[in-house]
C-alpha cells in the first residue's frame, strides 16, 4: 500500500509537473499574442493616422479646386469682355479705314480740280 501511495504521489507529481508546463507554454502563447495585438494597433494607429493627414490634404485639395475654378470663371469673362471689345476695335478700325480710303479718294479729286481752277 505504501509503494502504491508512492507510485500515485509520483503520478499525481508528473501530473502536476505536465500541467505546469502546460500553463506556462498558455502564458507564452498569451504574451506572444498580446505583443501581436499591441503591434497591430501600433499599425492601425499609425494607418489611421496617416488616412486623416490624406483626408486633410484632401479637403484642402478640394478648396484650391474649388477656388482655381471661380478664378478661372472671372478669367473667362475678362477674356470674353476683350474679345468683344477687340471686335468691336477692329469694326471700328475697319470703318476708320473706309473712311480714310474715302477722304483720300476725294482729296485725290479736289486737289487737281483746285490746282487746275
Amino acid at each position: 500500500l505504501h509503494r502504491q501511495a508512492e507510485q500515485t504521489c509520483r503520478q499525481l507529481v508528473r501530473t502536476q509537473e505536465e500541467h505546469e508546463r502546460l500553463l506556462q507554454a498558455a502564458v507564452e502563447q498569451a504574451e506572444g499574442l498580446e505583443h501581436n495585438l499591441r503591434s497591430a494597433e501600433a499599425v492601425l494607429a499609425e494607418r489611421a493616422a496617416q488616412l486623416k493627414d490624406t483626408q486633410a490634404q484632401l479637403s484642402r485639395n478640394k478648396l484650391l479646386i474649388k477656388d482655381l475654378r471661380e478664378e478661372n470663371r472671372g478669367f473667362a469673362v475678362a477674356l470674353q469682355a476683350a474679345e468683344l471689345k477687340q471686335k468691336s476695335t477692329e469694326e471700328k478700325n475697319q470703318l476708320l479705314e473706309e473712311q480714310a480710303s474715302a477722304l483720300k479718294q476725294l482729296i485725290g479729286k479736289i486737289t487737281p480740280a483746285s490746282l487746275s481752277g
